[in-house]
């Protein structure tokens, strides 16, 4: 009987060590929904000069169902280009369908190292349909009163400014220009 318990013992003992391992691998990467094209296409063009002529913004991102695809939401173009193709996250998805919009300062946020606002919101064409999804990332000062008024603001003049550079949903993933 005590053979029997050593050995439950070292089992016991020795699983976590063993499992480690494969959790780690799958917590590395999200599985992609999605393949950008080879070549840039134009909504990472538009990506890239926000976040060019944006020092304040820690990230800009679009989102949305890729042309030909079904019932696959992802973020196709961004400023973290690694992360283009993951599944957007269920927020991500509600803005997208119901055309909310997210303030979230990310305070209680223990994952988060950068001090951010984040802001979620429907993405508009030349239109002003609702296209899709953008997220700015502003970086973040202590919390000074009226930050929330403060970074809508700011992502609708944002918004506003890109819409405008939008001609369709689908011109979003033609080539760069």
């Amino acid at each position: 009987m005590k053979t029997f318990a050593r050995i439950a013992v070292a089992l016991a003992l020795a699983a976590p060590l063993a499992l480690a391992p494969a959790a780690a691998l799958a917590q590395e990467k999200p599985k992609k929904n999605w393949t950008a094209p080879q070549k840039k296409i134009y909504g990472q063009q538009l990506v890239d000069e926000t976040m060019k002529k944006h020092p304040e913004l820690l990230s800009v991102t679009l989102h949305g169902t890729p042309p030909g695809e079904k019932d696959i939401y992802t973020m196709f173009a961004g400023s973290f280009p690694e992360r283009i193709g993951n599944p957007d996250d269920p927020d991500d998805i509600d803005v997208i369908k119901k055309g909310i919009t997210i303030l979230d300062p990310r305070w209680k946020r223990v994952k988060d190292t950068d001090k951010k606002f984040v802001v979620l919101m429907p993405m508009q064409d030349a239109k002003g349909e609702n296209v899709g999804l953008v997220v700015y990332a502003f970086k973040n000062p202590p919390k000074p009163a009226g930050l929330e008024e403060h970074y809508l603001k700011e992502s609708m003049k944002l918004r506003n400014a890109l819409a405008k550079q939008i001609p369709s949903y689908n011109a979003l993933f033609d080539p760069a220009k």
